[in-house]
């Protein structure tokens, strides 16, 4: 199986690199000094009691050759549909494409773009670009999550068990997706808007990450999904994850660049048969303080 990784960041980075060790054939998609790094000497993965550098065949999306059998993105959101479109025509009606990207909705943004084969699908992974080439791993979090047509989500399953990397196929993938996106969601707005780790907003703004997770459960459910459970779950994960961890997110408010904040905080407000006062007070806010970057 010829396998796209199409994104080299904290997702797609560890993703390849773990696949590449394992002897599967994958060529990872990136831009920019990360990628003349990787290809001039691997890709770095520095995890908490591990380091290990890894060969890697890498490209940009204007330099695709190949055909490709499964195509992994993990791109950010607004940037799903340019990579789908230039990497569309090395694929065919049996390629399989899954996106890791934040948010709920992505497998049916694939649909739309012409997608024929889709799984939907999340990852639970604590990681970032920590310079040029290297990966940073925090913790041992690590959940690929995925699921749709059965014999697809075998074959997809197949190389994660091939590359030993831990994956769940729930029979009911919209709600995960929505159980991942609850806490992202939730802890992505409270980390960017007061500059705080996940650590830091659970201990000093608890209450406000209490509200406004059950504001996001309320808008699941008018999707059909029920996460009342879900609150204090994600309220737990956010007290065990290591104190100083953040939220891409964040680091993108932090370098000034594009953020996600559309995906995961918008689609929340934008949901206008439910109030959500707090996120849509937090958004409005954070609009204005990403605007004032440009």
């Amino acid at each position: 199986m010829n396998i796209a990784v199409v994104g080299l960041g904290g997702v797609g980075g560890y993703l390849a690199a773990c696949f590449a060790k394992e002897g599967l054939r994958v060529v990872g998609f990136g831009r920019g000094e990360h990628l003349r790094v990787i290809k001039e000497d691997g890709i770095t993965i520095v995890e908490d009691e591990q380091e290990w550098n890894q060969k890697l065949d890498v490209a940009t999306l204007d330099e695709v050759q190949n055909m490709f059998d499964l195509v992994l993105f993990c791109v950010k959101s607004y940037d799903l549909e340019e990579a789908y479109n230039k990497i569309a025509p090395y694929t065919d009606e049996k390629t399989i494409m899954l996106s890791f990207s934040n948010g709920v909705d992505n497998g049916d943004r694939l649909r739309l773009f012409g997608a024929k084969k889709v799984l939907d699908g999340c990852i639970y992974i604590l990681s970032h670009i920590q310079q040029a080439g290297v990966i940073r791993k925090k913790g041992k979090v690590f959940a690929a999550v995925f699921g749709g047509d059965e014999d697809v989500t075998r074959k997809v399953a197949s190389v994660f068990d091939t590359a030993q990397l831990r994956y769940k196929t729930p029979l009911n993938i919209h709600e995960a997706l929505w159980k991942k996106y609850i806490f992202i969601s939730a802890f992505a707005t409270l980390t960017s808007y007061y500059n705080k780790s996940i650590g830091a907003v659970y201990k000093d703004h608890y209450d406000e990450a209490k509200t406004l997770l059950q504001e996001i459960a309320h808008v699941a459910k008018h999707y059909g999904c029920d996460l009342d459970g879900e609150v204090e779950k994600s309220l737990q994960t956010a007290s065990k994850v290591p104190f100083d961890s953040s939220t891409s997110m964040h680091k993108d408010f932090l370098a000034n660049t594009k953020t996600e904040l559309e995906a995961l905080s918008g689609f929340i407000c934008n949901t206008q048969e439910i109030a959500t006062p707090l996120m849509c007070r937090l958004y409005k806010e954070l609009q204005m303080k990403e605007k004032s970057y440009e």
